[in-house]
């Protein structure tokens, strides 16, 4: 049984971790080994641009459960790759029941790939002249972690300029969530905290 504490929830292995961190096994995982840490490299932020703009409309888990297939439809989010891909790779990933087919988010990662292929100083640069302050508090519970941020709209308005698609505000932010520009795990969430579990009451 999980209690709430400072708006984490304790889990079941004694570990304090942000609510949506215990709702399933997956979130589980991906909560403590990936969201929030920094993520670099070309590639792999690509991949993390794609998946939050197939995310959009629908719950992070559904994208989350499809990881390996979308890996494997998109050659591995390798830039130079998806930007090569043609009809008959469109048409390929209409008919993939591993990914989420949806011809205008299928359409904006194809187009996303060229334009980050072309981009003078690379996807890594670009995403993370936005990072937000590393001194800003922490938040204490869900409804203190934003939406959208200063630092999110100018990062959508900067991917939009250089041609991206689908990377509004809001997925602008939450890829700042997930690739570690921003910490946006609770104030006492163990991932912040390095791992301390919830002191027993004597």
């Amino acid at each position: 049984m999980t209690e709430p504490t400072g708006g984490a929830v304790l889990g079941a292995d004694g570990l304090l971790r942000c609510g949506w961190g215990e709702s399933t096994d997956d979130y589980r995982v991906y909560h403590d080994t990936e969201w929030g840490r920094p993520v670099h490299g070309d590639d792999a932020l690509f991949e993390r641009v794609c998946l939050e703009a197939f995310q959009s409309g629908l719950s992070w888990l559904t994208i989350l459960r499809r990881r390996e297939g979308f890996r494997a439809a998109f050659a591995g989010f390798e830039i130079g790759k998806v930007a090569e891909f043609g009809e008959a790779d469109k048409e390929r990933l209409l008919a993939d029941a591993g990914i989420i087919r949806n011809r205008a988010k299928i359409e904006a990662a194809i187009a996303n790939a060229r334009v980050a292929r072309g981009l003078d100083g690379g996807l890594d640069a670009l995403i993370w002249q936005f990072a937000a302050d590393p001194d800003r508090p922490a938040p204490r519970t869900p409804g203190e972690v934003p939406a959208v941020t200063p630092e999110s709209t100018a990062l959508a308005k900067a991917l939009k300029k250089a041609g991206f698609r689908f990377v509004g505000p809001t997925t602008a932010y939450a890829l700042m969530q997930a690739c570690g520009l921003v910490d946006d795990h609770l104030a006492d969430c163990h991932v912040r905290t390095g791992g301390r579990k919830r002191r027993r009451r004597s």
